[in-house]
């Protein structure tokens, strides 16, 4: 039952209470402490966006719009960090998580007696227009890529200053950078990949790939890539018992929060002009994106991403600049026509 009094605390307050209640639940074990840390942070961002000094009871549904919208056009510092630049917006998923846990801050709020009604209630912006706010697009263009892959094969060869030779993680960020930017792993599918899964067959480097669903998946590499791949293996990764292929130079096998920091790495020695951040799934788009404009056979694009579904592919799919005007110059009912491109064969 709601309180008879209402308690009109400000929004810092409201904030510092339900933070201390929900660090409270970790205890009795009703909340991992990551999660009570995610909760936190959100409500630390509400704070900041809805002003500390505002009373919590005096916020509308219009303000919690506001407030979702401007956290959607945030730039996602995860993506900015390293790079140089500022990053995009929130992702979709960031956007739906801080809106529960907001949503739970006055869900509270409401028993507790600090709003007379849930402002949620009379929040109308959909999930769909906060996604829509994103200010960049997934994928690189052919030539922000070609800089990030670019840059990745330019493994120097001085020691960098600060490193001993056994420090050295050039050749790994490479076979990173490399394998997401050409094959489009998932993230967990990269640090999860073990030596023994990479084999040779009729002279082809395959990677087969353990992915969603308990599905399997042999992708060739390109040549380029296998070769980085060889020269990681022979004289890159450490000397170790673990069988995983991504080691730290202490020997450990990478987190999957490591690979935003190679990518980054990466990205700093392209030239700016070349250079956006990117996520590791921002690479999986690219993936996609450049093999589908290349008129690369659907299917096979869809097996190399591991879908089971051809449908998928159209999230996964970013408009590339002057792509249509490129198809409608090769048009194929016009090659070989007067004024039309020449059919080479």
């Amino acid at each position: 039952m709601r309180p008879a009094e209402l308690d009109r605390v400000t929004v810092a307050e409201a904030a510092d209470r339900y933070v201390e209640l929900v660090r409270a639940r970790t205890v009795t074990g009703a909340l991992s402490p990551s999660t009570a840390e995610v909760y936190a942070r959100d409500v630390a961002t509400l704070v900041e966006l809805a002003g500390e000094a505002t009373v919590l009871d005096d916020l509308t549904g219009a303000d919690v719009d506001a407030i979702l919208l401007a956290f959607a056009r945030r730039p996602d510092g995860r993506r900015a960090a390293g790079s140089g630049e500022r990053g995009g917006g929130q992702s979709p998923a960031s956007q739906a998580r801080f809106r529960r846990s907001i949503s739970a801050l006055f869900k509270h709020a409401a028993l507790a007696g600090w709003v007379q009604l849930n402002p949620m209630t009379g929040s109308a912006v959909t999930a769909k227009e906060r996604g829509g706010l994103r200010p960049q697009r997934r994928a690189l263009t052919r030539e922000q890529a070609q800089g990030l892959i670019g840059a990745a094969r330019a493994v120097p060869d001085a020691v960098p200053a600060g490193k001993r030779r056994d420090q050295r993680t050039e050749l790994r960020d490479a076979v990173i950078v490399l394998l997401l930017a050409t094959v489009g792993p998932r993230v967990s599918e990269l640090v999860r990949a073990n030596v023994e899964d990479f084999f040779t067959n009729d002279g082809v480097r395959y990677w087969r790939i353990f992915g969603k669903g308990g599905r399997t998946r042999d992708v060739p590499l390109p040549q380029d890539v296998a070769r980085v791949l060889q020269e990681y293996l022979v004289r890159g990764r450490p000397a170790v018992q673990d069988k995983a292929l991504l080691l730290s130079w202490r020997g450990r096998r990478l987190a999957r929060g490591d690979v935003q920091a190679v990518i980054d790495r990466v990205q700093a020695r392209v030239d700016p002009d070349q250079r956006r951040s990117v996520t590791p799934h921002g690479l999986r788009h690219t993936t996609a994106t450049h093999l589908l404009a290349d008129a690369v056979d659907m299917d096979a694009v869809r097996r190399v991403l591991g879908h089971s579904d051809l449908s998928t592919l159209g999230r996964y799919r970013d408009e590339l600049p002057g792509e249509l005007e490129v198809a409608m110059r090769a048009h194929p009912l016009l090659r070989g026509e007067p004024g039309g491109p020449r059919d080479p064969g």
